[in-house]
């Protein structure tokens, strides 16, 4: 019996390390496929924000014709934040930084055209208008609802790869940090909003 002891515990101990990566390695692509389905749920809002944009446009430039540099910073903004697009497999904190820059760019423009909307009563008082507006608010609040979402379930993962020892597995089997989707440079300040 003494002859097999060695073997018994080799084997006993290729079987724990066996079940415990496996473990991991289920945990972990669950884990990172929440994160990656959530993120799905940002790229949708920000979709549906860029999808109502273009008649937002249309029904505000009936209105406010000469007011053409801030429509058109509203159309160039929009191309530029539907061409910027992250792979959900890559989501590093590097292209999540130029992902955010351009979706700020376009909330920038947005809020352009909320301030020259001011001026024209008119406008104001359009049905269709005050629907888009509506819609355009609560698209807003998804987002915000969606990112926060996201990155609860980043942060699930990204602690389970990080503790010891499975820190260990997640560099074995290649699972890397996810990036969080964060606040915009400044946006803990107010913004001064005048007319």
């Amino acid at each position: 019996m003494k002859k097999w002891l060695p073997l018994i515990l080799v084997v006993a101990i290729a079987f724990w390390a066996y079940n415990k990566s496996v473990g991991f390695y289920n945990t972990a692509t669950n884990l990172k496929e929440e994160a990656t389905s959530k993120w799905a749920n940002v790229e949708s809002a920000y979709q549906r924000r860029a999808d109502l944009i273009p008649n937002l446009v249309a029904t505000v430039k009936g209105y406010a014709a000469h007011e053409k540099e801030t429509l058109e910073g509203v159309i160039k903004a929009r191309a530029e934040a539907t061409k910027t697009t992250i792979n959900a497999g890559d989501l590093t904190p590097e292209k999540m930084a130029a992902f955010q820059k351009a979706q700020n760019g376009l909330s920038g423009a947005l809020n352009k055209l909320m301030v020259v909307v001011e001026r024209y009563p008119d406008l104001k008082a359009n049905q269709n208008f005050l629907e888009l507006q509506s819609q355009l608010e609560g698209t807003e609040n998804r987002i915000k609802v969606e990112r926060d979402r996201f990155n609860d379930e980043v942060k699930g993962y990204n602690k389970f790869i990080k503790v010891f020892p499975n820190n260990l597995f997640a560099g074995w089997f290649k699972f890397a940090e996810m990036g969080y989707f964060k606040a915009e440079a400044g946006s803990e300040k107010a913004p001064k909003v005048s007319f």
